[in-house]
């Protein structure tokens, strides 16, 4: 039995290291993250963060240590749909249209069509997108875009979505729409989220943890335990509480030379 399998971790990182030519990205990080838990990843530009996320998602391998997705080696879960994952550039296929787009996963791995159809429609409802289930991704605005490649992440039904700022490129109103109905989504599924952002604010709201790193090489210098009932306030942006959180993840920043 592997060690994630012993803890029930989805994600299991152990002393994982990333070296590039001249450039040593991640050091010595050490993380779990449990069954429907949101962490978010936040520090100075370049701390690898979005190296770690691509770690996990085998998009590369680590230089060492090893990386575990629900008790498999990360190259295991990617062959089998062991995750969903979202950019900050929705990603869409311009000639597909919105069904097409969120079926696409399904469609590569060759599930009947009527099962992609009843998983299309059932997305579809989840992100309001019904109506426009037959219109091409240039008719849609930003934020339209983004719901769609968090449907097509979540296809598969996987139990883990790995988010790399996937908002940071809309206005602040569409941001802040998106982050609770992605709160939404992730109730609805119970999926395990590690998000990386440079917002300490959309860190905060978001997260049951918040994942301080330090400058390159990344280590993970401190974690900010958020607690869950802050989103259950009225105007929660708003609240001393909130602030409150936002002060502890600033000054975790802070404490170790990372620009806020």
């Amino acid at each position: 039995m592997t060690r994630s399998e012993q803890t029930g971790a989805v994600v299991d990182l152990r002393d994982v290291a990333k070296e590039y030519p001249n450039t040593l990205a991640l050091q010595d990080v050490s993380l779990s993250i449990a069954d429907g838990e949101f962490v978010s990843l936040i520090g100075p530009s370049g701390c690898g963060k979005s190296t770690l996320l691509r770690l996990i998602a085998d998009l590369e391998p680590p230089s060492a240590g090893s990386v575990t997705v629900r008790g498999k080696p990360a190259a295991a879960a990617r062959r089998d749909q062991g995750y969903g994952i979202a950019f900050q550039q929705a990603g869409l296929l311009d000639w597909r249209t919105v069904r097409q787009n969120i079926e696409l996963p399904l469609q590569l791995h060759r599930v009947p069509k009527a099962e992609r159809r009843s998983r299309g429609d059932e997305l579809l409802d989840m992100i309001g997108l019904r109506d426009f289930a037959d219109h091409r991704p240039a008719e849609l605005s930003g934020g339209m875009q983004q719901r769609v490649a968090i449907a097509r992440a979540l296809a598969p039904r996987p139990k883990l979505l790995l988010m790399d700022e996937p908002f940071g490129a809309l206005d602040e109103m569409t941001r802040e729409k998106m982050q609770t109905e992605l709160l939404n989504i992730v109730s609805e599924t119970g999926a395990a989220v590690v998000f990386v952002t440079h917002s300490i604010g959309e860190a905060v709201y978001l997260s049951d943890r918040v994942v301080v790193m330090s400058p390159r090489p990344g280590r993970i210098t401190e974690i900010v335990d958020i607690d869950s009932t802050l989103r259950d306030l009225p105007d929660t942006r708003e609240s001393p509480e909130f602030f409150t959180a936002i002060t502890r993840v600033r000054e975790a920043l802070r404490s170790q030379g990372s620009p806020v």
